[in-house]
């Protein structure tokens, strides 16, 4: 049992106000951009945006208390000591109030040609070059002015969301959802049979596709740039000639906890659905393996 500790009213409304990403830098982690929120470190399926967190894998989110509990595993005293500084001494942030107006989606700016990420894409990625020409040709995928990846999401001729990936070979790697993008319209490509692949990332679905590029161009894939079914939802929603679901997701807690959640939405809808399972974390982790592989072997 926990000592009883003190707090006053104020005390717990400023401990529960504090600021997550504040919170997290001051405990040494670096939490990634995606959006408008960023996703934690330690699980890339919990998202914290000011003083809220939200567990997209179990559906349940909470404030700043409640997260340093579930986060740290602290109980209720450590964990509003923490964050009011009582443990360090350090003054964390507190969570600015949220703006009413949200900003409008844009595309960023593209850069004057896609040499980095060619160079990215094929050579780190080992994609192949066709499947890259295919979504670039399409207008799916570009270089920015940053040299970042963009990964473009349509909904009929319109742009409604952008992933971006840093084309950096070392040091930090960068990846977020643009401002403004409707989830549910993420980076995709519609086939003409009735089957549809399901991805966490586009690199992986880029990397599926080099894996298994048999009849490829026939066949429905989304990346849901995360774990959530908004995207593969919206794609069965705007075609309902698909009736085969394969489950894509990473080979790891968060990918598997998904594809149970996934199927069990895709069974009480009456699609068949198989999970596809890297070997390794990701398809990309696969490709790359078989690379090397070839390279060993020449």
């Amino acid at each position: 049992m926990s000592k009883f500790v003190y707090f006053t009213p104020e005390e717990k409304a400023r401990a529960q106000n504090t600021d997550l990403v504040s919170l997290l830098r001051a405990q040494g982690e670096r939490p990634i951009r995606s959006g408008r929120e960023y996703r934690t470190p330690g699980d890339p399926s919990v998202t914290v945006r000011g003083n809220k967190w939200f567990d997209h894998s179990k559906r349940e989110g909470g404030y700043a208390i409640s997260f340093v509990q579930r986060y740290y595993r602290l109980p209720y005293p450590e964990a509003v000591s923490l964050l009011l500084g009582r443990k360090d001494g350090q003054k964390l942030e507190q969570a600015k109030p949220a703006t009413t107006e949200p900003k409008p989606f844009a595309l960023p700016q593209p850069y004057s040609n896609m040499r980095r990420v060619y160079a990215y894409l094929l050579h780190k990625r080992h994609i192949e070059r066709e499947v890259v020409s295919y979504f670039t040709h399409e207008k799916l995928l570009y270089e920015d002015e940053h040299h970042n990846c963009v990964f473009v999401g349509m909904d009929g001729d319109l742009a409604k969301h952008a992933h971006l990936r840093s084309t950096n070979s070392e040091g930090k790697v960068f990846r977020m959802n643009v401002e403004g993008s409707e989830s549910a319209h993420s980076f995709h490509k519609d086939g003409t049979d009735k089957s549809l692949y399901v991805f966490e990332a586009p690199i992986d679905l880029l990397s599926y596709i080099t894996l298994y590029p048999y009849g490829w161009q026939e066949h429905s894939y989304v990346a849901c740039c995360g774990t959530s079914a908004q995207p593969m939802l919206e794609r069965l929603r705007q075609n309902p000639r698909l009736d085969t679901v394969y489950l894509c997701l990473d080979n790891d807690d968060a990918g598997n906890e998904a594809c149970e959640r996934m199927m069990e939405t895709l069974e009480e809808m009456n699609i068949e659905v198989q999970r596809l399972c890297p070997q390794r974390k990701d398809w990309n982790d696969d490709l790359c393996a078989r690379f090397e592989k070839k390279e060993k072997a020449t």
